[in-house]
C-alpha cells in the first residue's frame, strides 16, 4: 500500500492503537499484504476496498474491519482523496474476554467487517482526539479503546449471511456511489444510474444486507465525516453546509438525535 502514514499512536500492556493516514494512490488492487498481528480498523474519513480472497469489504465510516494476522488481502481507491482509520491492535487475552461468542475461532475473526452505530463512531471520535492530546491519562486512553471494542464487536450489525453475492456486490457498489460525494443530495434514481439495478430493488436489497435503510446509512455517513472534522472547522455552519445538509439547524438537530448532544457540545468536549 503507498504513502502510509502513522499520524499518532499509543500503547499499553493491553492495547495498541495508530491513526492511519494513507494516500491512497492505487486506484486497482495492491499487490498482496499480510497483516503481521490481528488488527481492527475504524475508518473515520475517505473509503477503501480490502479483497481478502472472493470476500470484499467497502470500508467506509460506517464499517470496523478485521484484519487477521498472517491473512492475506489486498486494497484499492476507487475513490480518490486516500483514507484515515483508526487502527487497534489487542493482547489476544483480551480480544478473547471481549468477543462475543461466535466471533472468533482459535483468535481468527470469522467475519471480514461489520457495520457500527453511532456510539462506536463517537467512541472513534473521541479516542482519535485523545490520542493528540498530549495530556491524556493513559488510563483514560485504555478505557476509551476497550469501551470501543467492547461496544463495537457487540454483534449487533453483522451483514445478512443470507443475501446473495450479486446483492451484496450491489450494496458495494451503492457504498461507493455514497462516498464518491458525501455532500450530494443523491436521489434513488441517481444511485440506480450509478450502481444498476432499480430504485425500488437497490433499496431492498440494501436494508436486507445492511439491516437499515438507505437514507439512513447516508446521513449516518454524513455525521461520521463531521466527528471527525468538527474540532478542526470553527465555522459549524460551513460544515453544515459541506456535508450537504440543507441548513445548520437540520445538521444540529440529526446530530443531537444521533449522538445525543449537540455538535457545539461535542466541540467543547473534544477541545478540553
Amino acid at each position: 500500500m503507498s504513502s502510509i502514514h502513522v499520524a499518532r499512536s499509543l500503547r499499553t500492556a493491553s492495547v495498541a492503537v495508530s491513526d492511519v493516514h494513507c494516500a491512497g494512490g492505487c486506484r486497482h488492487d495492491s499487490d498482496v499484504e499480510c497483516a503481521q498481528a490481528t488488527h481492527i480498523v475504524f475508518p473515520y474519513r475517505g473509503v477503501y476496498v480490502r479483497r481478502v480472497g472472493q470476500d470484499v469489504a467497502v470500508a467506509d465510516g460506517n464499517q470496523v474491519l478485521f484484519f487477521n494476522a498472517q491473512q492475506e488481502y489486498r486494497i484499492s481507491h476507487p475513490v480518490k482523496g486516500g483514507d484515515a482509520c483508526v487502527s487497534l491492535a489487542v493482547a489476544p487475552a483480551v480480544l478473547e474476554e471481549l468477543a462475543p461468542a461466535g466471533t472468533l475461532q482459535a483468535g481468527v475473526f470469522l467475519a471480514q467487517h461489520q457495520r457500527i452505530d453511532a456510539q462506536s463512531q463517537m467512541l472513534v471520535a473521541q479516542l482519535r482526539l485523545a490520542m493528540h492530546d498530549d495530556a491524556t491519562e493513559p488510563l483514560k486512553a485504555e478505557t476509551l479503546m476497550l469501551s470501543l471494542l467492547q461496544h463495537s464487536l457487540g454483534g449487533r450489525s453483522k451483514p445478512s449471511s443470507q443475501a446473495r453475492h450479486g446483492q451484496r456486490r450491489l450494496v458495494d457498489r451503492i457504498k461507493l456511489t455514497l462516498a464518491s460525494d458525501t455532500a450530494r443530495r443523491w436521489t434513488l434514481d441517481d444511485i440506480a444510474a450509478e450502481t444498476g439495478g432499480s430504485p425500488v430493488y437497490l433499496t431492498q436489497v440494501f436494508q436486507q444486507v445492511e439491516g437499515i435503510p438507505l437514507y439512513r446509512y447516508q446521513l449516518q455517513l454524513r455525521l461520521q465525516r463531521a466527528l471527525a472534522v468538527m474540532a478542526q472547522c470553527g465555522d459549524l455552519s460551513a460544515v453544515s453546509f459541506d456535508l450537504g445538509f440543507s441548513s445548520h439547524s437540520h445538521f444540529s438537530a440529526s446530530f443531537r438525535q444521533t449522538y445525543g448532544c449537540s455538535p457545539s457540545a461535542f466541540r467543547k468536549l473534544a477541545n478540553h
